[in-house]
């Protein structure tokens, strides 16, 4: 690595070392050197709460395959009026923030129950198996299926034999995804479980703000990491063992127009798929409105309590801004030594970017709100939230400006050169035009991201500092009906944010080199 890269590559190793290497560490010995931390694992309530983390997202992944494999293969088999539309709306629960989906499953009256909690993260996660398990399905070759049925395969025996042995990859790759989800969810959690159900996220939370043990919290958020290790290595060695070549063709060639009593039944997928995906939105828009829309009134005038929706809302809009900038500043550098980089160093680097990725929220709030205290003390300071949404939104920025530079050809900056033009006027003019579009994507992401991070955000939030999301839990844990339906207000919101700025950007990455 020459030295101009060598400069660049200490913008992200230093911002991760501090902001999430030096955290991390700092709760690992605390869960090691503080009193009574490993101990507590050792209680039947520790034990308790791993086993119904692990229990309710095992649960939850394969009630989301059960509800969306039906859909999946719709839209992975046939060629309908209004297609891209429905797979757009699909896709909208999973980039709601978590305060939001929980809010409309409260609004459906549905709270302190395992039955709230598990039908969230089916509604938040169905988009995840519809999209990476529909990648695949919807370009297979059809070839081997119809020669199967030629030699006498029912439809069932054809799809158990020939195809889903084709797909078993990419439903391990989704299953992996929504068991991750579900077993660091904590908003969902914390919202629609009450006091009865604890996961370890909760649990964590608990131990920190109600009973100040860091140790315990250490301990469990160690228990975590060493979960999410062991789950991303099993599903890493199922992909390499299950992976095989296969031959895709064009989602023209594959996809048909449904005939007969297909008709039918792709309708009624479609129609229930879809109604189970707007009922909640739509009821947390009209119980924000109810009572002649008291709860947009409280908005703008919370009366005696000491809230400001309005301070909040601005807050949130700015700390996203920050965020956005910060994570593309090193984002961004990161994926330019990344791609410049040959061998293991680039590689190295690649890896320890995505760390934060398969990383709890809660477990960085801890780590931010254990070891950020010197040299200089972070914790009181309003920069704090936009530093920790910028680390959990630097790998999405990452994956999405990658490629865009991987795919730039040597020979414009060659020439470039050639011409007299020094390194940062090459980049300036060869490189930032091109991954502009990429750049500005990855922007509005980390800022939709940041506008929805609720996790780490609960630990390091102070009264000068409320985002919407610990607003809403704020107004949700008080009671009278005014205030219920100031949360409801505030999530319709934020709700409105996040998928106003995420439907601008895929309008924005139409045409782009790169992708997520």
């Amino acid at each position: 690595m020459n030295r101009r890269w060598l400069g660049l590559a200490a913008i992200p190793v230093a911002f991760l070392g501090y902001f999430f290497v030096y955290p991390v560490a700092s709760i690992l010995v605390e869960a090691a050197t503080g009193e009574g931390g490993l101990t507590f694992l050792l209680r039947p309530a520790s034990a308790a709460t791993m086993w119904f983390t692990i229990w309710q997202a095992t649960v939850s992944t394969l009630l989301t395959l059960v509800a969306a494999l039906p859909l999946t293969w719709v839209v992975s088999n046939f060629d309908f009026p209004g297609r891209r539309w429905v797979m757009a709306v699909v896709t909208v629960p999973f980039v709601l923030p978590t305060v939001v989906v929980a809010s409309a499953f409260i609004a459906l009256d549905m709270r302190d129950s395992i039955t709230a909690i598990l039908l969230a993260h089916v509604f938040f996660n169905v988009s995840v198996v519809v999209r990476t398990v529909s990648t695949v399905w919807g370009r297979l070759d059809r070839t081997p299926i119809e020669a199967a049925r030629t030699l006498g395969a029912s439809p069932l025996a054809a799809f158990r034999t020939v195809t889903f042995p084709l797909l078993a990859p990419s439903v391990a790759a989704a299953s992996s995804i929504v068991f991750l989800l579900s077993f660091t969810s904590f908003g969902v959690v914390l919202l629609l479980g009450g006091l009865r159900y604890r996961t370890i996220e909760v649990e964590i939370y608990q131990r920190v703000t109600t009973f100040l043990d860091l140790p315990a919290a250490g301990a469990l958020a160690l228990v975590q990491l060493v979960g999410i290790t062991v789950v991303m290595t099993v599903y890493a060695r199922l992909q390499e063992r299950r992976s095989r070549r296969m031959r895709l063709q064009a989602e023209s060639v594959v996809l048909r127009p449904p005939h007969g009593r297909e008709r039918a039944i792709v309708s009624s997928i479609v129609l229930v798929s879809l109604a189970l995906v707007l009922t909640p939105p739509a009821v947390l828009v009209a119980r924000s409105l109810r009572s002649g829309g008291a709860g947009w009134r409280f908005l703008a005038d919370p009366g005696p309590l000491a809230l400001d929706p309005l301070a909040a809302v601005s807050y949130s809009l700015r700390a996203a801004a920050i965020a956005a900038v910060l994570a593309i500043v090193v984002g961004v550098t990161a994926a330019f030594v990344v791609a410049r980089t040959a061998g293991g160093w680039g590689r190295w680097l690649d890896v320890v970017l995505m760390l934060p990725l398969g990383t709890s929220a809660v477990t960085i709030g801890l780590g931010f709100l254990v070891a950020l205290d010197s040299p200089v003390d972070l914790r009181t300071s309003p920069a704090i939230v936009p530093i920790a949404h910028a680390l959990v939104a630097v790998p999405f920025v990452v994956r999405a400006v990658l490629p865009t530079i991987r795919s730039i050809r040597t020979v414009l900056r060659d020439a470039a050169a050639v011409l007299g033009a020094s390194p940062a006027r090459v980049w300036r003019t060869v490189d930032l035009p091109l991954v502009s579009r990429a750049v500005a994507v990855a922007g509005g992401f980390a800022a939709a991201v940041s506008l929805g991070e609720f996790g780490a955000t609960a630990f390091i939030v102070r009264p000068s500092t409320q985002t919407i999301p610990t607003l809403i839990f704020r107004l949700l844990g008080r009671p009278g009906a005014v205030t219920f339906s100031g949360a409801m207000a505030m999530a319709v919101i934020l709700m409105v944010l996040v998928a106003g700025l995420v439907m601008s950007l895929d309008r924005l990455r139409a045409g782009d080199l790169g992708s997520f």
